[in-house]
This record gives C-alpha cells, structure tokens and sequence, in this order.
C-alpha cells in the first residue's frame, strides 16, 4: 500500500503539510475531502493506516482523473461528483457519519485555471465561461445578459472592484454591438476602461474572480459546506478551511468566531436576552496559518491562501447567523420598494 502512495500527484495543494496536521489524521479514521482537485489531500490522508476518505468535486473532469486512485484504495476511498454544498445528504446516503475531519480548499484549482477552454483566465484566449461544471449560465451569459446594476453590483461585491460601475457600463454600451463571447475581449474592454497602474495586479483580476464568484455561486456554496461539516464532525473532529482572497476568508473567521464563540453575542447581550449557544468549535492557536516564504516562492499563487481551523465539541449545530447571511449574496436592491 505504501508503494501505491508514493505515486506522485500532478498538483500539490497550497499549505498541504499545515493542513494535514491541523487535520490531525489518525489511523481508522473516517475523513472527507470536500475539494477533491487533483487529489492531494486525500493522497496524504490516506497515508495513515485503514483511514477512509470520501471527496466531493463538482468538476466532471477531476472526478474523472480520480478514478485511479479509488481502484488503488480497495474500498477505502470514494469520490463523488458533487458540490460540498450536498455533504450533508451524500455522506448519510453512504453511511459515512459522523466523521473525524472535514477540510476544504476553497476556490479554482490550478488545473481549471491553467486550461485555457475553461475560461477562467483572463491571460488565455478562451471561451468566456468560467463554470466548474460546465452545467447552467455561463460568464458569457451573465455579462451579455445581466442588467448594468446587477453586473456592478456583482463586480463590486463578489471581486471589489473599486471602478465597478464604470465597467459594468462599458460592457452594457459595448455589448450592443457584439456579445462577449472570448476571455480576451473582456479583459481588453477593462484594460481600456481601467487600466492598472505600474506595479498594480492585471486590471482585469477583480472582475474575473466576481464573476467566476457569481457564475459557481461559491460564496454562498462555502457557507452551506461549513454548515454541513458543523453537522457531520463527530466530537473532537477537526474542520481545516484554506481560502486565497479576502471574502472567503472573512466568511470563515466570522464563522468560527461565532461557533466558538468570539463573535458579538456574547459581549454585548442585553439585560434579559436570551445566552448565546455553547460553542459547537474551539479555536486554537495562532491563526490564519499562511504559507512559508519557501512555498510562495516556489508557487506565486501560494501568497494569498489562509489555514483555519477548529475543533468540534458536543454541542449542538447553532442556527444560521443572518450576518453570515448576508456575507454570501448581493444586496437586495428591490427589498423596501412599494
């Protein structure tokens, strides 16, 4: 088993190692992989003696790829086509509750990046698609078709883009005369309309990442798999989230400051109000964990990645917070009108 193990994986997730340890894996343990990839994670998980993994990957091409090592495994590892957004529901159809880990890594792979046909760069001449499962409305479909307040809208809060609303009316004027069919095309448009400044990042990278954001609706699919693993995780069962920009990133601290209850409740209840839950988490720790100079060095796209993680304690699954809520979805511009 050993031997098949050391078979060299075609793409080494970012902060693979801290991950592992903060996972804490022990032997017979039952794990899931939520972002399957090229299988890193689960490569390393399934290291340990008789533990068993079950991965999820809405990527039809990644499932695929990870057929190999489901043989090799002889029952011990399972991959399923699926958002992690379904954990809950797949893992109890396959009788893979509770779990002792749950880890996540959060956003486009390398390999869905780096092919050109997917659409997800900016840098490639591509179809301007960005759907990981290459099912539903497409990048295209979303600029050639979407209102001007709705594309700022999706511009501003899903990539922060500070020139939003002045790109979000080029495209609306452009589009007129031609529909956006390629990647190049519209990062020109927003090479022309808002050119970077010396030293800056390409002008384009904010509104690439809104979109592919709002195209596989992955704000709101992370908040649903954090929910899920709260669920799953048997007491003193590890959640370890790896995010690479800053609204993932504040969805998951806000997250496990409520569970483990750091979040506001606690400090400024009212006379008479109700005590916040026990905390379903305990956080410990110096956190985020990021990446070593070495890491970054050897991958640029390292830089950015964060490393949370909790415990799980026997305390039931909280309610959903509204303020996470609303981290996940765009305002709600019709909200008040007569």
């Amino acid at each position: 088993m050993r031997s098949m193990m050391m078979t060299s994986a075609p793409h080494i997730p970012v902060l693979r190692d801290e991950a592992i340890a903060a996972l804490a894996v022990r032997a017979g343990g039952r794990y899931i992989d939520a972002t399957f990839g090229a299988g890193g994670y689960t490569r390393a998980i399934l290291t340990q003696p008789e533990t068993r993994v079950l991965a999820f990957d809405r990527d039809q091409n990644a499932v695929a790829a990870g057929q190999a090592l489901v043989d090799e495994m002889h029952g011990r590892f399972t991959l399923v086509e699926a958002r992690f957004s379904q954990l809950v529901d797949i893992a109890r159809a396959k009788n893979f509750a509770p779990v002792d880990g749950v880890v996540f890594d959060i956003g486009v792979s390398s390999m869905q990046f780096d092919e050109a046909a997917r659409g997800f760069s900016f840098r490639a001449e591509g179809p301007l698609d960005m759907r990981m499962e290459g099912r539903g409305r497409s990048a295209a479909d979303i600029v050639n078709e979407a209102e001007e307040e709705t594309l700022a809208d999706i511009l501003y809060f899903f990539g922060e883009e500070r020139a939003a609303r002045r790109i979000a009316r080029a495209i609306v004027n452009d589009r007129k005369i031609a529909p956006f069919e390629t990647t190049r095309a519209l990062a020109g448009l927003i090479e022309r309309v808002a050119p970077s400044r010396p030293g800056d990042i390409h002008p384009a990278t904010k509104s690439f990442q809104a979109l592919r954001i709002a195209v596989n609706n992955e704000l709101e699919e992370l908040l649903n798999g954090l929910l899920g693993a709260e669920r799953l995780l048997a007491e003193g069962g590890r959640l370890v989230v790896v995010t690479f920009h800053s609204l993932e990133d504040r969805i998951v601290k806000q997250f496990l400051a409520e569970r483990c209850g750091r979040g506001e409740t606690g400090s400024r209840r009212l006379p008479g109000e109700i005590a916040p839950a026990a905390p379903s988490f305990i956080c410990e720790g110096r956190q985020p964990i990021t990446p070593t100079h070495a890491e970054t060095a050897a991958n640029p796209r390292a830089r950015s990645a964060k490393l949370r993680h909790a415990t799980r304690t026997m305390a039931p699954p909280h309610p959903l917070d509204p303020r996470l809520a609303r981290l996940v979805r765009l305002p709600d511009r019709d909200k008040g009108k007569a």
